[in-house]
């Protein structure tokens, strides 16, 4: 009979565009929830409030904590939202405190690809390398950094927003997110990749380029960091098969051959694991 005392945890994967929580016992989730983020310029009490219904649907009694990952800078320390690019009306919020009132429990934030790379070192892929870098493609662009084994400690949490690095006539995130299928297709990921998969030439024409700009990002991330590995997650890494190819043709193209020798990039295989990487932002604050 094992009488290891339970952890129980509630992880928090703030998106673009769903609020996603999950009870973790013992690192399994046991329950989930999930709300649309309201969408609108004056929408931040709306946000909040479907931000508490969603952990509502998911915690209980015995809850330790929580862990939230959020798409935008955080005060790590003192649980402040500085900027969240998705929710406008988020300027200065003082989630923790708002959080830890409602609900009487510690919280704990952090940025969402932080969260996402933080579940692939304890959970996935990551398990294998003490440096990597861990991508998120969905609505936007980013990415959190390990680095020997452990998150990487910055100063203002800015650290991985390769997507506001300046690319062609904007930025990575516009070439490299759903906004590029948006933008250019006037239809979304999603949408294109089942046209794909049924052999339309547009759509696959679509991936090819996307898989293109996805690989030059990459590169870049390379000059930046020198990675052992990238691991892609969010929801256009789904669709993966689709643009590896066009992907990998341009990594391949990176003019130092000794960084390529024993670089991998692969896709995530846990759905959760930004919601498991929050809630081990709890298990991380005891330790």
């Amino acid at each position: 009979m094992n009488d290891s005392p339970k952890e129980i945890v509630v992880g928090v994967d703030l998106g673009g565009t769903n609020i996603r929580a999950g009870l973790v016992v013992n690192s399994a989730i046991v329950k989930t929830g999930k709300n649309c983020v309201p969408m609108g310029i004056d929408n931040g009490h709306e946000v909040t409030d479907t931000l508490i219904q969603t952990i509502e649907q998911v915690i209980t009694p015995e809850t330790k904590g929580i862990g939230l990952g959020v798409p935008g800078l955080v005060d790590r320390e003192r649980g402040i939202l500085y900027f969240i690019q998705n929710i406008p009306a988020w300027k200065t919020v003082h989630l923790k405190s708002i959080l830890e009132k409602q609900f009487n429990v510690p919280v704990f934030l952090n940025n969402d690809s932080n969260c996402f790379a933080v579940g692939e070192r304890l959970f996935g892929h990551g398990r294998s390398s003490d440096n990597f870098l861990g991508i998120t493609m969905g609505t936007g662009l980013g990415a959190g950094i390990i680095n020997n084994g452990k998150l990487l400690n910055d100063a203002n949490c800015g650290s991985g927003e390769f997507g506001n690095i300046p690319y062609l006539d904007s930025v990575y995130e516009d070439y490299c997110s759903g906004k590029f299928f948006r933008t250019f297709y006037k239809s979304s990921g999603e949408e294109l990749a089942q046209k794909a998969f049924q052999n339309d030439s547009i759509a696959i024409k679509a991936y090819h380029e996307f898989g293109k700009h996805v690989g030059n990002a990459i590169k870049t991330v390379m000059f930046a960091v020198d990675p052992e590995m990238v691991i892609l997650g969010g929801a256009i890494a789904k669709s993966g098969i689709l643009y590896e190819k066009a992907m990998r043709e341009e990594i391949n193209k990176f003019p130092f051959p000794n960084s390529l020798q024993n670089f991998r990039v692969l896709f995530s295989t846990i759905d959760d694991s930004a919601i498991l990487g929050a809630a081990a932002l709890y298990h991380n604050a005891q330790n």
